[in-house]
């Protein structure tokens, strides 16, 4: 008998990642807060639907949660008909959201009296990651946790690591959005800089990207930012959610995140002229915007 596991959340990346879940051979259940959405991957993948997390999770060993926030998270968790007031005893949670640490504690501790397990669990890829399989997963919680877990998620990810007590995903998750802020910045000024000298952007780009200045971010956007198209990816209504955890994050550690704090007013200024459904890499829009008005 196949091991029934419940995802909770099917947005552009829970969607493919409970479609791999069901093509790998596990007895999977859904739920979606819409339910159109749900009747759709019910359809595709030949799985399972459920009405509402509770139902979605009873009698599964693993439910996994991939949802807006940590209000949502909360939501699906907590409420009366929340995955914990069905979950039994030593079956695992896992949650894929992108949240604070704080609520990932919050979470675990209301799993732990009911004798459930618990990992914070956010990733890395995108949703090309996400349709392809090959997520990188930050995870945080109890080593024999994350190994009952591990070839679960090896359904759609490619490499998860434990990188300490819960909590510890959720602040990797934070390092990672921080570091992509500065890339994409340093790549949009770059375009921009080429195109106001009058450079071909594809000859810099094939040039530059084989030396030190080579990034996932030039090799996988450059040629859409050149285009100025920016429906590739990951929100910038999302980026600015979790780059708002991380500087709520650098205030409580007094960490310093100058560059950070920069970027994430950038992508405030992208919001106001349109872009909030646009990819991060429309930042450039934002300095092409600046060149015309001059």
């Amino acid at each position: 008998m196949s091991t029934k596991v419940a995802f909770i959340g099917l947005g552009v990346m829970g969607y493919p990642m409970a479609g791999h879940l069901k093509n790998a051979g596990f007895d999977v259940t859904v739920y979606n807060r819409t339910q159109e959405k749900a009747q759709k991957w019910m359809a595709e993948y030949q799985g399972k639907i459920a009405q509402t997390p509770a139902l979605a999770a009873k009698d599964a060993k693993f439910v996994f949660i991939c949802v807006g926030n940590d209000a949502d998270l909360r939501q699906v968790t907590l409420n009366d008909d929340g995955v914990l007031s069905t979950m039994s005893e030593n079956t695992i949670l896992v949650d894929h959201t992108t949240t604070s640490a704080e609520v990932s504690r919050e979470i675990a501790l209301m799993a732990n009296k009911k004798q459930i397990a618990f990992l914070d669990a956010p990733v890395s890829g995108g949703q090309a990651g996400a349709e392809n399989g090959v997520l990188t997963v930050m995870v945080g919680g109890e080593a024999e946790t994350f190994e009952q877990a591990q070839p679960i998620m090896g359904a759609y990810s490619r490499f998860s690591q434990l990188l300490g007590p819960v909590g510890a995903g959720q602040l990797t998750k934070m390092v990672n959005q921080i570091c992509i802020a500065g890339v994409v910045q340093g790549l949009a000024e770059g375009l921009h800089f080429a195109r106001s000298a009058g450079l071909d952007g594809e000859k810099v780009i094939e040039t530059i990207s084989k030396g030190a200045a080579g990034s996932w971010q030039m090799e996988n956007r450059y040629k859409t930012m050149w285009q100025g198209e920016y429906d590739f990816g990951f929100a910038v209504d999302w980026m600015r959610k979790d780059l708002g955890i991380a500087l709520d994050e650098a205030r409580n550690n007094q960490s310093s995140l100058p560059l950070t704090a920069l970027v994430d007013q950038f992508y405030a200024e992208v919001q106001a002229i349109g872009g909030n459904r646009q990819d991060t890499s429309s930042l450039l829009s934002r300095l092409e915007n600046m060149r015309r008005d001059k």
